[in-house]
């Protein structure tokens, strides 16, 4: 089987969604080597490469595909389908070009979240418009929808008004390091190199107000003559919601105990810095994960934890729940209190750690990268 994938993420995009696209594909590769993979990519990059024998990248050809690529990833993109002779097209991220379902080609695409219809606020207004423009298109041209959570199923069907037979939940995987276990000599490696504390509590994610890090770092002050674990954040932040918690910081006297791995000067010279592959050994060095997010598509650190046998303190709303499973340590996220609550519990309690540890462990199973890749593969099948 020949198939396709809208691939301007996979070569581009350092955050989720790249590392969803490059993760699957990946897998698919690995599991089912003997179809054909085509990435179509909109310019070549140097952050990612894909080497497998069985992978090949499609770029733009031609005028005017190379002078508006844009166009040519929405649209023009068919007639390449088409010459290739795709038999499926996958778009990765909430699109698939317009024209596709006239290709002969059947279509798939994943909708991580309809974050931007809940809160459209934190977005401008004519990104909204066009991501809803985008969205419902491919909903409604796709010949089924992979939903990576079963709150985006139910977003797609509240929102959009598909039926809900057209959408398959596949939680998604994550990177094989993340289960093994990083040997002492390494962690120690990786420790210098971020300049990581003995103790750490860790945070992951943009900073934005949906992720809410403002209510973690009202935690952190709560514990300040409680505990002296200072806080890792891996993740970027801008525009006013970023000042507010920077000013926080600042106003509250953590500028010590809270470190943004993302503004340490290695971060502007070094290409390796917070690759993927050093996260497994920032994880197992910490003490917990804080992930205590208003709303998440899937929310990948929580399972990354898992799968690193870090105890996680997450939210009881949206979809952390279905990651976290029996293993979580769950908090009302407008709560700073209960986060700071759930972090003075797992610091100081042994047995609680070693119970989170192994329950995580368990469910982690769960989304094996064996499993997700055979249920997508199952799904390719069924159109």
């Amino acid at each position: 089987m020949k198939i396709g994938f809208d691939a301007k993420r996979a070569f581009h995009n350092s955050t989720g969604l790249g590392y969803y696209s490059r993760t699957l594909i990946n897998l698919l590769s690995e599991y089912y080597p003997d179809n054909e993979y085509y990435l179509f990519n909109t310019k070549p990059s140097s952050k990612y490469d894909f080497p497998q024998s069985n992978v090949k990248e499609i770029l733009p050809s031609g005028f005017p595909a190379t002078l508006f690529r844009s166009a040519w990833r929405s649209k023009w993109v068919v007639k390449d389908v088409k010459k290739l002779g795709i038999d499926l097209y996958h778009g990765l991220s909430h699109e698939i070009p317009v024209g596709i379902d006239h290709t002969g080609a059947k279509s798939i695409v994943t909708i991580h979240d309809l974050i931007h219809e809940r809160y459209p606020n934190q977005y401008n207004p004519i990104d909204v418009k066009i991501y809803t423009a985008k969205y419902k298109h491919a909903c409604q041209h796709a010949d089924r929808i992979i939903a990576i959570s079963e709150q985006t199923k139910q977003d797609i069907i509240d929102y959009y008004g598909v039926a809900g037979s057209k959408i398959d939940v596949c939680y998604q995987s994550c990177s094989p390091l993340f289960a093994q276990t990083v040997p002492p000599a390494e962690k120690k490696s990786i420790a210098w190199k971020y300049h990581l504390p003995e103790k750490f509590f860790l945070s992951v994610g943009t900073i934005n107000e949906r992720k809410n890090m403002l209510n973690v770092c009202k935690a952190m002050f709560l514990l300040r003559n409680d505990l002296q674990v200072p806080l890792v954040v891996i993740g970027k932040g801008s525009g006013g919601y970023y000042k507010k918690v920077k000013d926080f910081i600042l106003q509250n006297n953590l500028e010590k105990k809270i470190i943004f791995l993302s503004e340490m000067e290695e971060a502007k010279t070094d290409r390796t810095f917070l690759q993927t592959e050093d996260l497994p050994a920032i994880y197992q060095q910490a003490t917990a994960m804080l992930y205590p997010s208003f709303f998440e598509g899937f929310g990948a650190p929580i399972m990354e934890a898992l799968w690193s046998r870090l105890p996680v303190i997450t939210s009881n709303v949206s979809c952390m729940p279905e990651v976290g499973g029996d293993a979580a340590w769950y908090v009302n996220p407008a709560s700073a209190e209960e986060i700071a609550e759930g972090m003075r519990r797992i610091h100081n309690d042994p047995a609680l750690v070693a119970s989170m540890q192994e329950k995580g462990w368990a469910h982690a199973q769960s989304f094996a990268p064996d499993i997700y890749v055979h249920n997508v593969m199952n799904i390719y099948k069924s159109v």
